[in-house]
């Protein structure tokens, strides 16, 4: 149950050699997309459209993108300076004070996290029960007192191997098998625990249409099913990973060996120290010893008057109790194992934005994003409502079954009745979840529900191609048909709110033209701050220096996230601006803001920055580097390791950290294309071409190389070649509009020029306003003589970028003609 994107999402590395990463999850190097590096090729035509265009193009950043318990009491860095650290003292210690708590809990999926493997945890067949797949047959048997299987192993042989633990409880659990090394692997067969009459009781793969063998890294006995690298962080209580890079070994420990209280409280010794000294009656000014989670869902929400739609809070909710939630319920990656209780979730690890893959267009969960991210999109926590209004946090039980959970804060004669759902009472339709929490099917048979909370839109399903509540239920319908029917049950209104799909998925598909509306979404005080920064985010390739205002007023923003993204804006400006956005971000009160500002001033030498700043400079980027060392154990964490260093002008670190990361995976793409930018930059270009013919050998089909070894070829002066490798690139990924434009400029090097404009034209229809492909269109379409399509390329730019003073006086000049 990793909190992390299958391995399938980090084969697509970035397309041009980087010069810097953002830190960021081992799978956002295929999620991000930046803009690449003009071909270096000494083509004039290159230089003529730079020219012609006049657009400020910042050099950009491309990211990549034993087990035992620990001591009875292990240190924690709670407290500030000379402050004695508090320790974990376990869940039995709560349960002295806290016994209706602890009763709650006792069963919960929490308590049931992850088990050792005994007759009383283990759900699954083990009475010579068998499974088979892709022409291997598993077996699940008992030895003894132990749990076996004889499965595929590292080699393609079966063999026995004991399980150790369970991991999950419902619907499904899987299980953990101890390997060399401190490793612990997680089988990929899992079992259903539904009841029968539910498809359940059996085993069943979770990549049933993956052929994986064992000779690729994401087979089960891989480095992307190891327990501590994936999932192990959010099922037990302080886990600390203890991975040595070296070694390639892991020591993980822990407090307890599942979810317990102090997995949400903290570490509980100084609350416990206080409650032996504490009489009534208490203060509640006091300091207990633990941060308060509570939300007050009680007593906090009111109908203001009679007939009332909906409550309101009398104030707002603290958002410690819900922010204890957030690091385990959400797609994220780790930037410190120490978490405070209540803490912003940027204080300790980096979300997951509204991007393609993980999410469709409207925001809507597509991969498995969990829940926290949905829910930060929604009007109800725009609107104070936390987890725990819903949820009862120790049992996990819903605070009423149906639409009753529902009618608690929207008035049930307006919402529960067939005049607001139109379907049939008591039936699914008229379910509140059916139409605003859609779900989805995730690691084969886990429904889950899109917390999003979102009033069906398949207007957007016919504008945007994102699904809609109404055609999950009618597959056999149209959208078309799903919004006609809306508008006879509430007129045409419904389809007149604003959405902010519309302008992300603009940015994926207009280019520039996107740039103001991703601003002006990314500035809005209405906008779910998680909505605001995925704006920010995918504004970055096309920011400019005249954009520095924007994004330096984004860098006051009051949420965590958007800062992050907001730094991103600036990252590729010069070393002055970047200075005098980014480092007074470097003492901000979030760690993962800190983490940002230090990546982005990396390669600036002391020298240039403040000397008041120089300290936190150095501090926050050691927790940077801290953060790195977490996700050692990540190719794509080697990858972002080796970028940092390539930027503060250590090669041999930078080349050492490329390789670790091809030995986690040695089909890992970025990995090769990055380890060659840094031969190329020490002026070894025959090794950097060696290192992708290496990576070509295992990712024979991958874009990403081929348009990497172009360069490298271009740089020797072997164009036959490299054009081989452009034209490869360009087709093996249609959809990466910068192939095709080098594609076409190295033909145009080697004098195909209507073969060059033919490639244009024909990337031109696929990518009708990427800037690159017009300026080229309209450079060789002059060369040619024909000013009348030369022209109207020109106007699209002009369009794409008004007021530009250069175009214009072309535009003028081709109009004279």
């Amino acid at each position: 149950m990793s909190r992390r994107a299958s391995r399938r999402g980090e084969r697509a590395p970035a397309a041009s050699p980087p010069t810097a990463t953002a830190i960021v999850s081992p799978t956002a190097a295929a999620e991000q997309k930046r803009p690449h590096r003009l071909l270096a090729a000494g083509v004039a035509l290159a230089v003529l459209i730079v020219t012609v265009v006049a657009f400020v193009a910042w050099p950009t950043a491309i990211p990549v993108p034993p087990l035992s318990a620990s001591p009875a009491s292990p240190a924690s860095p709670a407290g500030g300076p000379g402050t004695i650290a508090a320790s974990y003292v376990g869940a039995e210690t709560c349960k002295t004070c806290h016994e209706s708590e602890f009763k709650a809990w006792t069963g919960s999926h929490h308590q049931l996290a992850m088990q050792e493997a005994t007759p009383a945890s283990v759900l699954g067949n083990f009475d010579n029960g068998r499974f088979s797949k892709d022409g291997v047959e598993s077996t699940f048997f008992r030895r003894g007192d132990k749990f076996m299987v004889r499965t595929d192993g590292p080699d393609g042989k079966l063999t026995d191997y004991d399980i150790s633990h369970t991991f999950g409880v419902y619907p499904l659990q899987q299980y953990l098998i101890p390997f060399p090394g401190g490793r612990y692997q997680m089988l990929p067969i899992a079992w259903d625990a539904r009841p029968k009459g539910d498809g359940g009781q059996r085993w069943f793969h979770l990549y049933p249409k993956q052929k994986v063998d064992h000779r690729d890294p994401l087979h089960w006995t891989g480095v992307y099913h190891n327990w501590a690298l994936q999932c192990a962080e959010c099922h037990s209580t302080n886990l600390r990973k203890g991975y040595d890079p070296a070694s390639q070994t892991y020591h993980t420990t822990w407090s307890e060996i599942n979810v317990a209280c102090e997995a949400c409280h903290g570490p509980a010794s100084a609350h416990v120290e206080w409650a032996r000294q504490a009489r009534p009656p208490y203060n509640a000014q006091d300091d207990k010893g633990l941060p308060s989670l509570k939300t007050r869902w009680s007593e906090a929400w009111r109908f203001p008057s009679e007939g009332a739609r909906s409550v309101v809070r009398d104030r707002p909710a603290d958002p410690a109790g819900i922010n204890s939630c957030a690091a385990c319920h959400a797609r994220r990656s780790t930037l410190s194992e120490e978490r405070k209780a209540g803490a912003p979730l940027e204080d300790s690890h980096r979300l997951a934005l509204l991007t393609a893959p993980n999410y469709h267009a409207d925001g809507q969960q597509r991969e498995e994003v969990y829940v926290w991210g949905s829910f930060l999109q929604s009007r109800m926590h725009q609107s104070g409502v936390t987890c725990m209004d819903c949820h009862e946090p120790h049992s996990h039980k819903l605070r009423a079954e149906g639409n009753a959970l529902c009618t608690r804060c929207h008035a049930a004669g307006e919402f529960d009745s067939p005049a607001h759902h139109h379907h049939l009472a008591g039936g699914k339709g008229a379910q509140c979840v059916t139409c605003h929490m859609p779900t989805q099917n995730y690691m084969v048979i886990h429904a889950r529900q899109d917390h999003s909370l979102r009033i069906p839109r398949p207007d957007l399903s016919l504008s945007l191609g994102s699904p809609n509540a109404c055609n999950q239920c009618h597959i056999d319908r149209q959208p078309q048909w799903a919004a006609s029917a809306m508008d006879k049950w509430y007129g045409r209104r419904w389809r007149e709110r604003p959405h902010y799909g519309n302008t992300l998925h603009a940015a994926e598909t207009q280019g520039l033209r996107a740039l103001p509306g991703l601003l002006e979404l990314a500035a809005s005080p209405s906008a779910p701050a998680i909505v605001r920064a995925t704006a920010v985010t995918l504004a970055q390739p096309y920011v400019s220096q005249a954009n520095l205002p924007a994004a330096r007023a984004l860098l006051q923003d009051d949420d965590p996230s958007v800062r992050i993204a907001a730094l991103g804006m600036i990252a590729p400006a010069d070393p002055v601006n970047r200075v005098l956005a980014a480092a007074p971000l470097l003492s901000d009160g979030v760690r993962g803001v800190r983490i940002e500002a230090a990546n982005v001033l990396a390669d600036v030498p002391d020298s240039q920055l403040p000397e008041g700043r120089r300290a936190a400079r150095q501090a926050a980027m050691q927790e940077y580097e801290h953060a790195l060392a977490l996700e050692a154990d990540w190719p794509s964490g080697q990858v972002n390791l080796g970028n940092l260093r390539l930027r503060q002008g250590r090669s041999d670190e930078a080349v050492a950290a490329f390789e670790r990361a091809i030995v986690r995976d040695a089909k890992f793409a970025a990995a090769y294309v990055n380890l060659a930018d840094a031969w190329h930059r020490q002026g070894r270009e025959a090794d950097a071409e060696k290192v992708l013919r290496r990576g070509l050998a295992e990712l024979p089909r991958d874009a990403d190389l081929h348009h990497a070894l172009g360069l490298s070829l271009t740089r020797q002066g072997d164009r036959p070649a490299a054009l081989r490798e452009f034209a490869e690139a360009a087709r093996l990924a249609p959809e990466n509009a910068r192939y095709a434009y080098v594609q076409a400029i190295a033909v145009h090097s080697a004098g195909q020029r209507e073969r060059a404009l033919a490639v244009l034209q024909e990337a031109g229809k696929r990518h009708p306003n990427n800037l690159d492909i017009l300026a080229a269109l309209l450079s060789i379409s002059r060369e040619v003589g024909d000013q009348r399509a030369a022209l109207r390329y020109a106007k699209q730019l002009d369009e794409i970028m008004p007021g530009n003073a250069d175009l214009g006086r072309l535009i003028a000049e081709l109009e004279e003609q």
